[in-house]
């Protein structure tokens, strides 16, 4: 996710101070990744001094107001056009644990599996009744439920893909029973040579 292309596209509808930034931005993805207000801040700082975004005064509050250069259009334009690459997929933990599970001695990883398995319906049953709710076609709801569909489509596809695990998992553990007995019995030609 990118948080800085994100923050320009906000600053790009308007100019704002940090924690409107940082309230908008959860507003838009139903607060999914909650920012902290300091990273906002240090991000804006980056933004900055990259020449994507400039100060715009004072509010009137005391809240120093940023806007958008045009250096920061085009970067917006840009990340709105430009596909997200797929060629280095972000760390997955559940894939890590599992490729863990799968080789360290002692670990069930049926059980590991199935753990994870009931936490994700879980999470899913949870989306499923906050996509129930939320209907509205107005531009920041819909904004929420296209980022809720996101959420569902991933734990249905982390599901199927725990059974895809577990099947193979329990494939492997069969073939390996299936070697060893066959080890056990003497082959044609050890029966031979005896």
């Amino acid at each position: 996710m990118s948080v800085r292309q994100a923050l320009l596209a906000l600053l790009d509808e308007q100019p704002r101070y940090g924690y409107q930034l940082r309230s908008e931005f959860e507003q838009r993805t139903g607060a999914a990744w909650p920012l902290n207000v300091g990273q906002v801040y240090t991000t804006l700082a980056r933004l900055e001094r990259d020449g994507f975004v400039e100060g715009a005064g004072d509010d009137g509050d005391g809240h120093v107001m940023y806007r958008v250069t045009e250096q920061g259009r085009a970067e917006v334009a840009a990340w709105f056009t430009t596909p997200v690459g797929r060629t280095q997929p972000p760390r997955d933990e559940l894939a890590i644990k599992l490729a863990m599970a799968v080789t360290v001695p002692g670990v069930d990883v049926g059980t590991v599996i199935q753990q994870q398995r009931t936490a994700t319906m879980g999470a899913l049953q949870d989306y499923t009744r906050l996509k129930q709710r939320a209907g509205s076609t107005e531009p920041a709801e819909l904004a929420w439920s296209l980022v809720l569909d996101s959420m569902v489509f991933a734990a249905e596809a982390e599901i199927r893909w725990l059974d895809h695990c577990e099947a193979r998992v329990r494939r492997a553990a069969a073939e390996a029973r299936a070697t060893a007995s066959t080890s056990d019995v003497p082959t044609a030609a050890e029966e031979v040579a005896r």
